[in-house]
């Protein structure tokens, strides 16, 4: 059987939602799949191929910053444009998951989650939860290293401060998407 394919579909508006796309895309490969991942560079441009490329995968993931509560306008157009795979429920039952990275801690990721959680459900998708227990359960271990340190269950949510994307988002957060890559390569290799 041919390993799974998972793409990673994303939006990146200074690079720190770049760093945690390559690190689900690590996973996926640590997980035994293929990640095809896929950066949208402008809400105007054209997503005929890269929406023939997601179709072509096992799982779609899907990311963006969150910017003013919600996800960034380049991966809603990308959003807007699948209306012509929904119109043939091309993504039925196809896996789905998302994250986000913001500067704040909170910042209404969750609402961002959220939406890219709607999306994959108008397309009959089978959404996959982060996998991850929270893990800082009090202010003395709420550190940089520990994996979803802020506690998110829907999807994978980072924190980026305002610096080069070398640096940040930190170890704790690459980790936590790196392991949900590995948890939708396996999960898709299940389904497959």
């Amino acid at each position: 059987m041919s390993a799974p394919k998972v793409a990673v579909v994303y939006h990146s508006g200074y690079g720190h939602t770049a760093v945690v796309a390559e690190s689900v895309a690590q996973g996926v490969r640590d997980g035994g799949g293929e990640p095809i991942v896929l950066k949208i560079e402008s809400a105007g441009q054209d997503f005929s191929e890269m929406l023939d490329a997601a179709s072509e995968a096992d799982a779609i993931i899907f990311g963006a910053p969150t910017y003013m509560g919600d996800i960034s306008a380049p991966l809603k157009a990308f959003f807007e444009a699948s209306s012509k795979v929904w119109f043939v429920q091309g993504w039925k039952d196809k896996l789905a998951g998302g994250f986000t990275n913001s500067l704040s801690f909170a910042g209404d990721k969750a609402h961002a989650l959220n939406t890219i959680f709607t999306l994959s459900q108008q397309h009959l998708m089978i959404w996959v939860g982060a996998g991850q227990p929270g893990g800082a359960h009090s202010n003395s271990d709420a550190g940089e290293n520990n994996v979803n340190r802020m506690g998110y269950y829907i999807g994978v949510a980072t924190q980026s401060d305002n610096a080069p994307a070398e640096v940040t988002p930190p170890a704790g957060d690459r980790e936590f998407a790196r392991l949900y890559g590995v948890r939708m390569a396996t999960t898709a290799a299940r389904f497959k």
